[in-house]
């Protein structure tokens, strides 16, 4: 099994990743006995959601401070620390009466500089460990500043949490955009990166292969949600695996050392063009509906499915606009007339 940190070693760079895993959120006591029985052993940390910003106010919200006796209780059953997301002053003081012993303060938080700041002061004077998600919007900045807002007012253990960014069809409910968790560790080598593979993942099925990606990077932890019936979770059921799943996946995730800043670059880059790659497939994909529809129309009013006229002119802009860009129009000339055949095809299907 991965070799798995406590938070003070964590925190003191010794060896070990730091997992965070727990429930989106807390929804019962017997829940939260549940997973503090199956990861007892197993992680750093139990993660658990209180409060639940919504975009719609219909939607599940959080139990609220109760879960708070909930997770602590957790905690001590697992002989784990606990964490939650705190957003208001109200919530950290809630926190802290209920001894849970780590907080983060969520993207959509971090996105704006005076909550930061309002939750920093409360803070004055109080030494626990702080995590910082990267905000919503893609600017190392923000969240470098909200980090040392924290560390403004003396916390002395601020860690910060890559969970991507909200972007256009890809197979990722937030990109992960690696660029800028790298762009913050080049800013301060000195700052603890996690990395919320369920955010940026927002489904199950790729949580391993992005894990993995995230530690080819040198993340310093992951923060994964674990739900013992991830189906029957009352927020983000597609995201959560089971502690099994957890186990299994921690058991295959391979930890490399002396990661070089080559490597690194190497990794980071090949990301992005796999982003590139899927958005190309699903744009494909777009197009050669569209095309289906195409053939159903002209079927229906009598056109001819071939139209060289058209075809011609459109190929001739792309190819000078391939040439504005620096691309070969060789290339450019080979893709389209392959994407060209293809929906001729496609249309002919719905005459046969």
């Amino acid at each position: 099994m991965t070799n798995i940190s406590t938070i003070e070693d964590w925190f003191s760079r010794r060896a070990g990743l730091l997992i965070a895993a727990g429930p989106c959120s807390v929804e019962s006591r017997s829940q939260m006995l549940g997973i503090a029985e199956a990861l007892r052993g197993k992680v750093s940390i139990i993660r658990g959601g209180i409060w639940k910003p919504r975009t719609r106010p219909s939607a599940f919200e959080g139990v609220g401070e109760k879960g708070l006796e909930w997770l602590h209780e957790a905690g001590e059953t697992a002989g784990l620390p606990t964490m939650t997301e705190i957003a208001t002053p109200r919530h950290l003081e809630a926190a802290l009466e209920h001894k849970i012993d780590a907080v983060w303060i969520g993207a959509r938080t971090v996105v704006n500089p005076f909550s930061v700041q309002e939750l920093a002061e409360a803070m004055r004077g109080i030494q626990i460990p702080v995590f910082v998600k990267n905000p919503v919007s893609m600017d190392v900045k923000l969240w470098l500043g909200a980090i040392e807002r924290f560390e403004t007012v003396g916390i002395t253990r601020v860690a910060a949490i890559h969970r991507g960014f909200p972007d256009n069809d890809t197979i990722y409910r937030n990109t992960p955009h690696w660029e800028i968790p790298i762009e913050l560790h080049r800013l301060r080598p000195d700052i603890n990166i996690m990395t919320d593979i369920s955010h940026i993942c927002g489904r199950r099925d790729i949580l391993t292969e992005t894990a993995q990606k995230a530690l080819d990077l040198a993340t310093d932890g992951l923060m994964i949600e674990t739900h013992c019936n991830p189906e029957d979770a009352a927020t983000d059921a597609e995201q959560q695996i089971t502690p099994s799943a957890l186990e299994e996946m921690l058991n295959v995730l391979i930890v490399k050392k002396n990661i070089s800043e080559e490597e690194k670059i190497i990794s980071e880059l090949r990301s992005r063009i796999d982003i590139i790659d899927d958005e190309l497939l699903r744009l494909f994909a777009k197009r050669m509906n569209i095309s289906e529809e195409i053939g159903r129309y002209k079927k229906q009013h009598g056109i001819t499915v071939l139209q060289m006229g058209r075809w011609e002119k459109i190929l001739n802009d792309y190819l000078k606009k391939a040439e504005k860009l620096g691309l070969s129009q060789e290339f450019v000339k080979a893709v389209f007339e392959q994407i060209h055949k293809e929906s001729i095809e496609k249309q002919l299907e719905d005459r046969s």
